[in-house]
């Protein structure tokens, strides 16, 4: 009696039809992809611990430091179209409107008051999933009842947009209240 042909084969971790080449292939393109993605994470943990305690604000001149050539910053002081934005306006004294903006900065999740003054304020926001650092100073105004500001991401090239999102909705919240 004969026996069939899988009875002596060894079992085979591929399906039928799929060869082993292309099973080899896509754990190399799934390997590569989950060394990508760990040293992504390893390179967002680290960045926190480089935090500076002092931001790019130079209170004798009222300026902040510049935009740098890629676009994941904006600034109230930028003046080309890629980096520039708007600064926010309030009323009244700027005790009341830094009270304000402490009171959406501190709605947000994942933010870091790393330094305040009466008219100065340096907050880290931490991304969602990777962790990623921006830093945002805020310099209170009180002469032209304006908020400068200026956000910028420590790491990578684009942001995305993410820096301009986040300013004009810490706008819509601050000129609301």
């Amino acid at each position: 009696m004969q026996q069939s042909r899988s009875q002596h084969s060894p079992p085979c971790a591929t399906k039928p039809g799929v060869s082993k080449r292309r099973v080899t292939k896509r754990a190399l393109l799934y390997g590569a992809g989950l060394a990508i993605l760990l040293g992504v994470s390893a390179c967002a943990a680290g960045q926190g611990e480089s935090s500076p305690t002092t931001g790019t604000f130079d209170p004798q001149s009222g300026r902040f430091a510049p935009c740098p050539d890629s676009p994941n910053c904006v600034s109230t002081q930028a003046t080309d179209a890629e980096h520039g934005i708007d600064p926010y306006t309030f009323t009244g004294d700027a005790a009341a409107a830094k009270s304000a903006l402490l009171a959406v900065i501190n709605a947000m999740p994942r933010t870091k008051i790393v330094a305040e003054t009466d008219d100065y304020l340096h907050v880290e926001f931490r991304s969602r999933i990777f962790r990623f650092v921006d830093d945002v100073e805020f310099f209170i105004d009180d002469g032209d009842k304006t908020v400068q500001f200026r956000s910028a991401s420590r790491l990578g090239y684009s942001d995305m947009g993410v820096n301009r999102k986040r300013m004009e909705g810490i706008r819509a919240k601050f000129e609301a209240r």
